[in-house]
């Protein structure tokens, strides 16, 4: 039997996954533990190979039902053809600095967020969907244009591996350059702590929708940036800045708490607004969560 499939939920653990060096292997057993999740779960008509099917219309000629999706879910579904289902994925990380936080012994942002990316692509390319990747900070460190092979997803998370966060960000700025380079409508995925001027981010996510890509915005963040529970006294320091603050966090806690609430709610209303899928993440969250938000998406759009 598969050890994937024995103890599927370990392998979606982020705490046991990023102790993997290779971030192949972590996108290839979270990618597995998903797909073993997704059959003993109750999310019923989803699987990563319904993403090529549609629901059966009227007028559709029975010959194109796909009887085995039928014996699976006792659902008609109708097989697209290839030019019906390629999709191109266009997938955004920050790697400013503050993404390199982590509290004690949590999984730091940005290895969260790129074990993310990597299993991202692999679904991406398994499902037979075109994956491009944009890195920035301060300005976009590395772009690849989506391609559909296994041989790009080997460069796209060998690079990915190697990359360290900066200590700047502007990522308005960077997003909107990604947003001029995509000439060809697709889904665009943005992986954020979105720690920069919120408006100006608000302005820049509308400005995919305005080019008439769809969007899902992923904000990954520690469990203890959301709570402020440090529990005593602390420096704090800006990882961008260097400025250094020392306090007793019991002091700050509710206003930090009302500041970080506002601040997430205002970016989850903005999004909803402009028809931006948007989920809050916390790096101890199993990765199934947004994966499944993802195959979401990715169902209603063909």
């Amino acid at each position: 039997m598969n050890p994937v499939s024995q103890d599927y939920r370990k392998f979606l653990n982020p705490s046991i996954i990023s102790k993997l060096n290779s971030l192949e292997l972590r996108a290839r057993l979270v990618v597995e533990g998903f797909m073993v999740g997704l059959h003993k779960s109750p999310y019923h008509g989803f699987s990563v190979e319904f993403t090529q099917h549609r629901p059966y219309m009227q007028g559709d000629g029975l010959k194109d039902i796909d009887w085995k999706v039928y014996g699976k879910t006792e659902k008609f579904f109708i097989k697209q053809y290839e030019e019906e289902t390629n999709l191109k994925s266009y997938i955004l990380l920050d790697i400013s600095n503050s993404m390199n936080f982590a509290y004690e012994k949590n999984v730091k942002k940005i290895e969260y967020a790129s074990t993310l990316v990597a299993a991202f692509s692999y679904l991406m390319i398994k499902q037979q969907d075109a994956v491009g990747l944009a890195v920035y900070s301060d300005k976009i460190v590395k772009y690849f244009p989506p391609k559909m092979s296994k041989a790009y997803l080997h460069e796209i998370l060998k690079n990915l591996s190697l990359i360290k966060p900066s200590e700047k960000t502007n990522t308005a700025e960077c997003l909107n350059s990604i947003a001029e380079k995509i000439k060809r409508r697709g889904l665009v995925i943005i992986i954020s702590d979105f720690f920069d001027d919120v408006n100006a981010i608000l302005k820049a996510l509308k400005h995919f929708r305005y080019k008439k890509h769809e969007v899902i915005v992923f904000q990954i963040l520690d469990p203890v940036e959301r709570n402020f529970s440090f529990g005593k006294d602390a420096i704090f320091k800006d990882m961008e800045t260097a400025e250094e603050m020392t306090t007793q966090p019991y002091q700050i806690q509710k206003s930090y708490r009302d500041a970080m609430n506002e601040f997430i709610g205002k970016i989850k209303s903005e999004c909803l607004n402009a028809n931006i899928e948007y989920n809050l993440i916390e790096t101890s969250s199993p990765f199934d969560k947004a994966l499944f938000s993802y195959i979401q998406k990715r169902s209603k759009l063909y």
